[in-house]
């Protein structure tokens, strides 16, 4: 019997922080008081430290959990907000996530619909490879003021590990169809997206291609529309899902929440992020038939197994969606994303420039916080290094390699330091214990309540800083608190 194509694992990440749409309502009024209809709910925002790498990285681990890392081979990262115009993005959540040096990784983009065409891709490509693939989309947009983005757009990410064998949902097939529809574009060097007639967008774009592109697309996978139990829809307006549900015969029962009260709309990642959604509440049998927009539609479709009974825990959009923060500093959020200049001081005045070289030879413990293990003593210290910190043993060569991100830790000491720069003061730091064995000192990330010394902590992967005389981020991992 060959092995079924699929989905092995799945997962998400959403950003603590929570920008109460209310608040930015109340400082564009003045200008577009036609915003008031889009002023309810929150929409997830990620902290200064946080983009659309950091966000995969996340979504990875958390699709990667109760999956040895070993299995895993390639990876593909698919956005339109990626940091880097010419350096590998996958490459940095590749390094992050302590994958093994012949893993390849690919970025996708250039459309809305990027992230689920990257995953139909690598459901058709999964018979002909000899490891699974993890398939990332992230999305964190740079939006105008007093726009209707501003107001629906939020960030997420999510990840899918696909490949053959036990698979938790069966792929079924897909289709697409492509076309120059110009709903909205953003010009290379821009910063914020054009956007045309939200009118037009909806009848000749999201509601007649998406009918057509369904119509054509179940006739030739062979699927029932009624047969679909959950439509995910990755598109806020309002009526538009139940409008074509209705033209192409899919139950209006089967329409998933888009997540757009509590999360906001993320792009090319909303897609995935709505099917990871989806997913941890079916049930084996249910099908499900998901959607991308985006100068043409993709449609992929989905049947449940039993296998998703046994997947191990994880966070999830649920369990992101529960750990939330709400926020009502709109300034704070436009400093945060570039969009309104504030006074940083002499203290911010640092060369922030990273030799090529010493990022090379450290890129794993940098990127991946590997640190070395002893084999001699047992003993754990980071930064690895060629001679042992073992008090009575200072052995040498005798360090083998020993991932900590992955480790629960403890607060030993910590700092709320209010003096030395920081995009969101105080910086808080410390020394952080790790189980088992090991500590480092870091930064702390997602304060938003009071640290104690004994605190349980995750370590999470976040921007460190920004050279902004070069234009170059630089990553590393942080202590925030556990889930």
């Amino acid at each position: 019997m060959m092995a079924e194509t699929g989905i092995l694992s799945f997962g998400a990440y959403v950003p603590r922080k929570r920008l109460q749409r209310s608040v930015i309502y109340a400082a564009n009024s003045w200008f577009a008081p036609g915003l008031r209809g889009l002023a309810k709910g929150e929409k997830a925002i990620g902290d200064w430290d946080e983009d659309s790498i950091t966000m995969a990285v996340e979504a990875g681990r958390d699709a990667l959990t109760g999956i040895d890392r070993a299995e895993v081979g390639s990876v593909s990262l698919a956005s339109t907000t990626l940091p880097f115009a010419d350096r590998l993005n996958s490459g940095i959540v590749k390094e992050a996530l302590n994958l093994a040096e012949g893993v390849s990784a690919i970025d996708v983009g250039g459309s809305q619909r990027a992230g689920l065409s990257s995953l139909r891709q690598a459901l058709e490509a999964a018979a002909g490879r000899t490891a699974p693939h993890l398939c990332i989309a992230s999305e964190m947009r740079i939006t105008c003021p007093a726009s209707d983005l501003e107001l629906n757009a939020g960030d997420a990410a999510a990840g899918l590990l696909v490949g053959t064998g036990d698979v938790v949902a069966r792929f079924v097939g897909a289709y697409s169809t492509t076309a120059d529809f110009v709903d909205h574009y953003r010009s290379a060097g821009q910063k914020y997206d054009y956007v045309f007639e939200s009118r037009w967008i909806k009848e000749e774009g999201h509601v007649a291609l998406s009918v057509q592109t369904i119509k054509d697309g179940l006739e030739k996978i062979g699927v029932a529309p009624a047969s679909i139990d959950r439509f995910v829809f990755p598109i806020s307006s309002k009526g538009v899902a139940a409008t074509i549900a209705k033209k192409t015969g899919i139950n209006p029962d089967a329409i998933a929440d888009t997540l757009i009260a509590q999360l906001g709309e993320a792009g090319s990642a909303h897609s995935l992020v709505m099917l990871v959604a989806a997913l941890e509440t079916a049930k084996p049998g249910e099908k499900i038939l998901v959607l991308g927009f985006g100068q043409g539609v993709d449609i992929v479709v989905f049947e449940v197994t039993e296998a998703i009974t046994r997947l191990a825990p994880r966070r999830g959009v649920a369990g992101s969606l529960a750990r939330r923060f709400a926020d009502s500093n709109y300034t704070r959020w436009l400093f945060h994303r570039g969009l309104v200049d504030m006074e940083k001081g002499i203290r911010a005045e640092l060369d922030q420039k990273q030799p090529a070289t010493t990022a090379w030879r450290h890129h794993k413990g940098v990127l991946g916080l590997v640190a070395g293990k002893c084999s001699k003593t047992g003993m754990i210290q980071f930064p690895k290094s060629d001679i042992s910190v073992a008090p009575n043993d200072r052995s040498q060569g005798t360090q083998e390699d020993y991932p900590l991100a992955e480790i629960p830790a403890k607060v030993m000491t910590f700092t709320a330091d209010s003096l030395t720069y920081s995009p969101s003061p105080p910086n808080y730091y410390g020394m952080v214990d790790f189980e088992g064995g090991g500590r480092i000192i870091a930064e702390f990330a997602d304060i938003f309540e009071e640290v104690e010394v004994g605190a349980h902590m995750q370590m999470v992967f976040r921007i460190k800083a920004v050279d902004d005389v070069r234009d170059f981020v630089k990553y590393f991992w942080k202590a925030a608190p556990a889930a």
